[in-house]
């Protein structure tokens, strides 16, 4: 695949969604033209995660304030994460209107346009100043993915696209595909926590990562060079697990074996 044509692809999955969404079954699936089944990758995820992390998960769930907790958790991951994405569009879009005015683009090896990383940060920063105040409740969630993301992304090529891999049954959302102190792509999932995250789950999200890296080949043919997980604090600065490339590789090949084990269990329900 050329570079206009990964270019291309890569645009058209901020913008297209193909898969259709299907409620009428026990779990939320998406359904492709050829009536092929597309199961979320957080569901998979949830779904073979390690004993201890379920149980850990069903006693939270079982406490008489975990409802109010978890809208609480949710709407304040979600106002974070629009933040961060009002940030990377806004800043991509300033960056590129400088870029081709100035004819500054260049292609790298693995066939994505770049602009000069001072001109990315330059529209980044003019971005974060004209971005609207998140209110009181999930401030600072902001701030520290917004800290990360002026001082660490050096290249945007795209926010908020959506994958899915045929044969292997899966599709999901991934935050962006940036450059991170001059390297990259990485593929970077934005999260948000009261407290650190534990290593089990870090390496939940991890997986996660991987599955987006291969929808993403999958799709366009850019193979992401590495993965970022970005979780940001009420305080202080975010907790930031990243991957190398082999890592990510890893991270790939762990989440294969998590769906394989997943289609497992549902044929074996289907069974019972």
């Amino acid at each position: 695949m050329g570079t206009l044509d990964k270019q291309n692809a890569l645009a058209s999955l901020t913008t297209e969604w193909s898969l259709i969404q299907d409620n009428s079954g026990p779990h939320r699936v998406y359904r492709d033209k050829k009536d092929n089944v597309y199961h979320s990758v957080t569901h998979i995820l949830k779904e073979t995660a390690p004993k201890h992390t379920k149980d850990a998960l069903e006693k939270w769930l079982e406490r008489p304030d975990s409802p109010m907790e978890r809208d609480i958790a949710c709407e304040r991951g979600r106002l974070a994460h629009a933040h961060a994405e009002y940030v990377l569009k806004l800043a991509a879009k300033f960056a590129r209107q400088n870029a081709n005015k100035r004819g500054i683009w260049y292609t790298g090896d693995d066939g994505l346009e770049r602009c000069p990383k001072k001109v990315t940060q330059w529209g980044l920063q003019k971005a974060a100043e004209a971005a609207p105040r998140v209110s009181w409740s999930a401030s600072g969630y902001a701030r520290g993915l917004r800290s990360f993301i002026l001082e660490r992304v050096t290249a945007i090529h795209a926010i908020e696209f959506s994958v899915y891999k045929e044969g292997y049954g899966f599709a999901g959302t991934a935050d962006a595909l940036v450059d991170i102190d001059g390297e990259g792509p990485f593929i970077v999932d934005w999260k948000t926590a009261k407290e650190a995250r534990s290593d089990d789950m870090i390496n939940q999200f991890c997986h996660q990562l991987g599955a987006y890296s291969l929808g993403l080949k999958s799709l366009t043919g850019i193979q992401a060079k590495k993965g970022a997980v970005v979780v940001a604090r009420r305080s202080g600065k975010p907790q930031i697990k990243l991957l190398s490339e082999i890592e990510l590789r890893g991270a790939e090949c762990v989440f294969l074996d998590r769906v394989d084990r997943y289609h497992k269990q549902l044929k074996e329900l289907a069974v019972v």
